[in-house]
């Protein structure tokens, strides 16, 4: 293979790389804004926190099974477009969000005081239902667009690399909705959706005109080829597609639905994420009326916890799993799930000393990042490379219903007079205290199922032969 096909081939790769970052992370332009601009929701539009942990709520489960659904898609269809157009969309709806007011007189949306009316209510929230199937049009096509452009030797690190647009996406945000509503007052809440709108709509044409569905609409070979070649100079091997078809369906009733060891892993991951949006969700609303603080500077604060927090903690968790526990994710993360809980303990305790308790919230972000990123490598580690897509699923689908907890359970308490965030606090601590039980269940188990998916290939093969015998007599 010439030098010129090696270094377009870099080119590609690398050009789709950084699209697909910059794409994910203007998904979450349009997707978390909706968090960071709650109080002011709560406090212009009069809208109550169990209405907004319910929106909350029926956004994340809509996301879960969307990704699931737009992800079988995306083998079928042009993953450039999937991903351009659910940017696109998910831009209007939050356009739309925006003109709910202008809409009174022909709908009862606003009451005497300006206030939202049920109508109101249910519009947003109809709106906001929508947005979350919309935004489960994003993550499918980046994993599927990074298999096909990015070589397996190097998957791992380069996806890791891709990982940190969520905290991106999330942390300048966070930044930007701060700066609208310190600057402008809570009454400025139509730009938090407008203005990350028109940021995503000129994401969607970058999709769109500057990604590439495969190698070979530009010339070149698919990935697992050059590592074929600079490997032994000979091309990769061609399994028998109906080997091929055999080995898949055992693979995924027992190293994926058929495996304790991811279930365990799925429900861990689902109180991770407990934690993790009781950040990412309620952090700001925490700051501004729990602690105190103004607007601008919450919102900084939660940009912090995922630029800083997220990206680094991230980083750290991966490096410390190779370095010190031999690549066994789970063990890192259950030590990251109980030090992100103290974090947060102390957090709660602190009242009168904003420096400690600011730093408490980042450095619980910072490690509940970890397990977050790393439970979904443990999927696909157990799993193995025949089977990862579906274990990745089963996790997807359990960590993405806690927003059942996080956003209306949650929303229920801190309204609860008798509860407030105190109670908020002591739910989310106690669920992070599970995850990390169950982590630690883990803990002796292998790094990866590739020992016990090496036996199961031999009888994959043994089935084979007998059935082609079967076929041949």
């Amino acid at each position: 293979m010439d030098k010129a096909t090696i270094k377009k081939y870099n080119y590609w790769q690398w050009r789709t790389l950084i699209i697909l970052m910059i794409g994910y992370a203007l998904f979450y332009f349009v997707r978390k804004n909706f968090s960071i601009a709650m109080p002011a929701l709560e406090s212009e539009l009069g809208l109550s926190k169990t209405q907004l942990g319910i929106f909350l709520t029926l956004n994340g489960v809509i996301y879960g099974v969307s990704r699931l659904v737009n992800g079988m898609l995306a083998d079928r269809f042009s993953r450039k477009r999937m991903m351009a157009l659910g940017l696109l969309l998910s831009a209007l709806v939050n356009i739309a969000i925006g003109f709910i007011p202008a809409i009174n007189g022909l709908f009862n949306v606003l009451d005497a005081s300006g206030k939202a009316t049920i109508g109101f209510v249910y519009i947003l929230g109809s709106l906001w239902l929508i947005n979350g199937y919309l935004q489960g049009m994003g993550y499918p096509p980046c994993s599927s667009l990074m298999a096909h452009w990015i070589r397996p030797s190097e998957l791992a690190t380069k996806q890791s690399i891709w990982n940190a647009s969520h905290s991106i996406g999330a942390g300048l945000l966070a930044l930007m909705i701060g700066g609208i509503l310190g600057a402008f007052g809570h009454s400025a809440w139509q730009w938090c959706f407008w203005a990350p709108a028109l940021l995503a709509i000129f994401g969607a044409a970058m999709i769109f005109f500057g990604l590439k569905d495969t190698p070979a609409s530009v010339g070149l070979p698919n990935p697992e080829d050059m590592d074929a070649h600079l490997e032994s100079g000979e091309p990769a091997e061609v399994e028998d597609p109906a080997l091929t078809k055999l080995a898949y369906k055992k693979f995924v009733s027992r190293m994926a639905f058929g495996n304790p060891i991811i279930w365990m892993i799925a429900i861990a991951d689902f109180f991770v994420y407990v934690i993790r949006f009781t950040i990412l969700d309620w952090g700001s609303t925490i700051l501004v009326q729990d602690k105190g603080l103004d607007i601008t500077l919450a919102a900084s604060i939660i940009g912090a916890c995922e630029i800083v927090g997220g990206i680094v903690g991230m980083l750290v968790a991966g490096w410390a799993t190779d370095k010190f526990f031999h690549s066994k994710t789970q063990c890192t993360s259950a030590i990251c799930t109980i030090m992100a809980v103290v974090c947060l303990f102390v957090f709660w305790q602190v009242k009168d000393i904003p420096w400690l308790f600011i730093a408490m919230l980042i450095m619980s972000a910072f490690f509940i990042y970890g397990p977050q990123a790393l439970l979904g490598i443990a999927a696909s580690n157990q799993a193995t490379k025949r089977a990862a897509a579906t274990a990745n699923g089963i996790v997807g689908i359990v960590c993405y219903l806690s927003p059942i907890v996080s956003g209306a359970v949650f929303g229920a308490i801190a309204d609860n007079p008798n509860l407030g965030w105190d109670g908020v606090y002591i739910a989310a601590i106690a669920m992070g205290i599970v995850g990390a039980i169950l982590l630690a269940i883990l803990w002796n188990k292998p790094a990866d199922g590739y020992a016990k998916a090496g036996k199961l290939m031999e009888e994959v093969k043994a089935e084979y032969e007998a059935l082609k015998k079967a076929d041949t007599k």
